[in-house]
């Protein structure tokens, strides 16, 4: 059960994501072929490859990550804290810096990484672009021969399900209906192509991305049943 687990030991994550070149026509003709054929199903005879192509960041082999934020809780005998951090840039840079963290402060068996939608988006995402850059695992990502229960890995996605398949329910939706502040109160994930690419502010990404940590951490601790994080209790660093 989650409540028993030690909270100190959990990292809490968000990353955000853009296609790789701004624009299609920026792609060799090559990779052009791929992402035709790789979008076809999903756009099908309502997008051409190109119109579609400001969706690519979702595809790791397409896409790359613009920032990973990191949030985790404090104990100081009774006063809680949530301080959360954000590496953004330079891909390989932001991929070298979080396997830094992991392996530096992560590497014991007793911590876990927690996303929303972690175990089909965040933690794949993050491992292929590692790969893809020549950079090894960090063991925390690296799940090959590993049992499903040795996976050291937390989805709020996959806890809301409470084992229904059939549903996604969005961070957007969840902080919602539990009644925790919205993290989308500037831009969206559909909005971070134009942010990245055309009015190039990195920094409301790095706010955005770290709100969604936030509520990640957020739906967390509801579905604990533990108090919510109050604002004096959320240290940027």
């Amino acid at each position: 059960m989650i409540s028993k687990l030690n909270l100190e030991n959990i990292l809490f994550l968000d990353i955000e994501t853009v296609p790789e070149t701004a624009h299609y026509s920026d792609l060799d003709p090559t990779k052009q072929a791929l992402w035709d054929a790789k979008s076809r199903y999903q756009r099908k005879e309502e997008y051409s490859a190109e119109e579609f192509y400001d969706r690519a960041g979702i595809w790791a082999e397409f896409g790359k990550i613009v920032c990973i934020s990191v949030g985790y809780i404090k104990m100081e005998g009774e006063v809680r804290q949530f301080r959360v951090t954000s590496f953004y840039g330079d891909e390989v840079k932001i991929l070298n810096d979080f396997k830094t963290l992991l392996n530096t402060h992560y590497q014991e068996q007793k911590y876990l990484l927690c996303a929303h939608n972690g175990k089909e988006f965040d933690f794949p995402y993050i491992a292929r672009r590692m790969i893809i850059h020549h950079i090894e695992l960090p063991n925390k990502l690296d799940l090959f021969g590993k049992k499903p229960w040795e996976v050291p890995h937390l989805d709020t996605l996959e806890l809301w399900k409470f084992g229904d398949y059939k549903t996604y329910t969005s961070l957007k939706l969840l902080t919602n209906v539990l009644g925790i502040p919205s993290p989308k109160d500037d831009i969206d994930g559909s909005e971070v192509y134009d942010v990245y690419y055309k009015t190039k502010e990195i920094e409301r990404i790095v706010v955005y991305c770290e709100k969604d940590t936030i509520a990640v951490a957020q739906i967390f601790l509801r579905l604990r049943g533990d108090q919510l994080l109050q604002e004096h209790e959320i240290i940027h660093v």
